[in-house]
C-alpha cells in the first residue's frame, strides 16, 4: 500500500497531483484553541511560491490557502483541519512527448513498476508540487511550538559553499537563494543562471537549525528524535542525504573531539560544542537541533539525456516544461515545514508519555 500520511499524535495526510484541479491536506491531531486563520499560512506558502523569481520555476501558482475545517472563530477545535490549494496554471501538454518515455532521475519508470500506470504531466502524485500540502501543515504546527524559531538555509549550490565567516542570519531573506552570506549569494547568480541557460540544474545543500527545543523530547529506539527527522526530510522530493549535527564529520572525529563536553550551568549544563545536533540516544538535549540535507539536481532538464519507452525501445529524452535549475532553493521552506512538523509531534508525544 501508499503511505500518504505523517506523524502520530500530529499527523497530516496530504492528497492530489500536480495537474490536478487542486491539492489538500488534512492535520489531525492538533489541539484545539489555537489562533489560526489562513493569514497564518500563507507567508510560508508564499516563500516556496514558483514564479518568484529567475532562479525558479516560471509556473505562476498564487498557492492561496483556503481552511475548509478544523477551525471556528478564529481557533482551532481539535478536529481534523483540511487544507486546499487549486492549482491554476498547469500546462499538460509540456508532457505530451514523455508520455511513453522514461525520464531518468525521476521516479517515472519505478513507479510504473509498482502501480502498472503513472501520470506523466508533472509526475502525478510523485510531483514537488505536493510539498506545498507540507508547508501548509507546516505552519499550522509552528502554532504547537511557538517558543521554537526554526530556521533553513542554502549553504551549497553546485558544490560551491559558503564561507562560514562570512554567516550572516539577516541576509537569508534578502536574496533568492535563501543564503546567508551576500558574497555567495552574488556567485550563486552566475551559476544557477549558466545552468538554466544550458538546459541543465544544479543540487544543493539546505541547513535547518531548531533553537530553543527544549530537553527531553524523542525516544531511546522506536521513536527517536533524530530518526523522525531523517524521515521527515527524506520523504521530501530530491532529497538524498540526511545528516544530523556532524553527520558523516563525526566519523572522521576522536572520541573526545566529538563528545560535547559539559559544564555546570545556571539552567542545565553548558556544552562546549554540538557535535550531536543537539539530540543524544534519540532524545533532545536542550541544544539547538541542527541537520543538512541534500538536494539532487533537478531531473527535468533540456539536455537529452538516454532513457527507454514503456515497450523497452531505446530513446533520448529531453524535458520540456517550466522547471526549477536548482530544486534545493524552494525546498528551503519545506525543510522548515518538515523540521517544525516532526517538532510538533515529539512534543505531542512527549506530553503524553511524561505530562
Amino acid at each position: 500500500m501508499s503511505w500518504n500520511t505523517f506523524g502520530r499524535v500530529f499527523r497530516f495526510t496530504t492528497w492530489g497531483e500536480s495537474h490536478g484541479p487542486a491539492i489538500g491536506a488534512v492535520v489531525d491531531g492538533c489541539p484545539p484553541g489555537l489562533a489560526l486563520s489562513e493569514a497564518d499560512i500563507q507567508p510560508f506558502l508564499d516563500a516556496r511560491r514558483p514564479g518568484q523569481n529567475k532562479f525558479t520555476t516560471q509556473r505562476q501558482e498564487p498557492d492561496a490557502v483556503r481552511i475548509l475545517s478544523g477551525a471556528f472563530e478564529g481557533r482551532t477545535t481539535g478536529t481534523p483541519i483540511s487544507l486546499l490549494i487549486e492549482n491554476t496554471d498547469q500546462r499538460s501538454k509540456d508532457y505530451s512527448e514523455i508520455a511513453n518515455t522514461y525520464r531518468p532521475g525521476h521516479a517515472d519508470y519505478a513507479y510504473d513498476a509498482k502501480y502498472g500506470f503513472r501520470d506523466y504531466r508533472g509526475g502525478g502524485r510523485s510531483s514537488a508540487r505536493e510539498t506545498a500540502m507540507r508547508v501548509a501543515a507546516g505552519a499550522v504546527a509552528r502554532l504547537v511550538i511557538p517558543e521554537i524559531r526554526i530556521t533553513a538555509y542554502v549553504s551549497e549550490i553546485g558544490g560551491d559553499a559558503i564561507d562560514r565567516a562570512s554567516f550572516d542570519r539577516d541576509e537569508i531573506g534578502r536574496n533568492p537563494f535563501w543564503c546567508p552570506s551576500p558574497d555567495a549569494a552574488r556567485r550563486w547568480e552566475t551559476l544557477v543562471d549558466e545552468a538554466r541557460k544550458a538546459g541543465s540544474s544544479l543540487g544543493a545543500v539546505v541547513e535547518c537549525v531548531a533553537e530553543g527545543v527544549p530537553a527531553g523530547w524523542g525516544a531511546p529506539l522506536y521513536a527517536k528524535l533524530d530518526a523522525d527527522l531523517a524521515a521527515g526530510m527524506m520523504s521530501i522530493n530530491a532529497v538524498k542525504g540526511v545528516e544530523i549535527g556532524d553527520g558523516f564529520g563525526a566519523a572522521r572525529l576522536s572520541g573526545e573531539e566529538n563528545a560535547d563536553a559539559m559544564m555546570p550551568g545556571e539552567d542545565g549544563p553548558d556544552f562546549a560544542a554540538n557535535h550531536a545536533g543537539g539530540i543524544a540516544g534519540g532524545i533532545s538535549t536542550g541544544q539547538p537541533v541542527t541537520c543538512r540535507v541534500a538536494f539532487k539536481p533537478t531531473s527535468s532538464i533540456l539536455t537529452p539525456v538516454d532513457s527507454i519507452t514503456r515497450s523497452g525501445e531505446a530513446a533520448q529524452v529531453r524535458t520540456k516544461g517550466r522547471h526549477d535549475p536548482c530544486v534545493g532553493i524552494r525546498g528551503t521552506p519545506v525543510v522548515e515545514a518538515m523540521m517544525a512538523l516532526v517538532l510538533a509531534d515529539h512534543r505531542l508525544l512527549h506530553r503524553a508519555q511524561c505530562g
